[in-house]
């Protein structure tokens, strides 16, 4: 399972990730990989600062916002977990893998341009580790069963992310993972052999609309991602969207 872009803020419902949370434990995927910016952390936007939205937005609530995401994401796990103890059958032990994003790492800009706040803010905040997940730091290259994964991938010198799948696989030449661009990008490839490369970006994962995209821009798919016998970079890809889980567990 690989969950996109959660952006997890105050003031928005997290009932869809106990949905997906649901979803986990009835398809009992071996891996599960949150390819970043799972927290949105606005309290730190640079974009913010000084403006009027950036009133009454504060760090603590941020976290605690994300840490409740989390809580309600892992619910499901936990529940049958503790139920399978109880009942002396076998748990339930995905591997939990976590690339950190850009909105994560707002936190060590923020340090990084204010030395005073260090041992004050901390990515360590927000949990992650605390929750059960193997947390790779921002822009880290993650390669499970042959699948590159990473918040976003970089080309060129200034390091800007790739804007297509189609680009991404042509430069990185194997399976690649991303998230950080709303909506839903395929491409596939071959390698010589005949088995199939895929290159994915998916970066929303959320039910909210973001103020700075117009109705258009939010029109974007939704959703999470499933990978169906992986082998050596090679899977079967099924897309599951938020309106479906929705109907699915109404």
């Amino acid at each position: 399972m690989v969950l996109p872009d959660v952006q997890a803020k105050p003031g928005v419902s997290f009932d869809y990730l106990e949905k997906i949370g649901r979803y986990m434990v009835e398809k009992k995927p071996d891996t599960v990989v949150c390819i970043g910016d799972f927290a949105d952390m606005p309290s730190l936007s640079s974009y913010d600062v000084g403006k009027k939205s950036f009133e009454g937005k504060r760090y603590k609530k941020d976290i605690e916002a994300s840490k409740e995401a989390m809580a309600r994401l892992l619910g499901p796990l936990r529940e049958f977990n503790i139920k399978a103890r109880k009942n002396k059958e076998k748990l339930y032990k995905p591997k939990l893998h976590l690339t950190l994003g850009n909105h994560e790492n707002r936190i060590n800009r923020a340090v990084n341009d204010d030395p005073k706040l260090e041992g004050v803010l901390s990515v360590d905040d927000l949990g992650y580790e605390n929750s059960g997940w193997t947390v790779h730091d921002f822009l880290d290259v993650v390669v499970l069963d042959g699948i590159a994964y990473s918040h976003y991938f970089v080309t060129g010198l200034m390091g800007r992310p790739f804007t297509t799948a189609g680009a991404c696989l042509s430069k990185k030449h194997m399976s690649c993972i991303a998230g950080h661009q709303q909506g839903l990008q395929i491409a596939t490839g071959y390698k010589a052999d005949g088995s199939l490369l895929t290159s994915i970006i998916a970066g929303s994962c959320y039910e909210h609309n973001e103020d700075y995209m117009s109705s258009q821009g939010n029109a974007h798919w939704r959703g999470f991602l499933m990978l169906h016998d992986v082998q050596d970079g090679a899977f079967d890809l099924m897309p599951v969207s938020l309106n479906y889980l929705n109907r699915k567990y109404k």
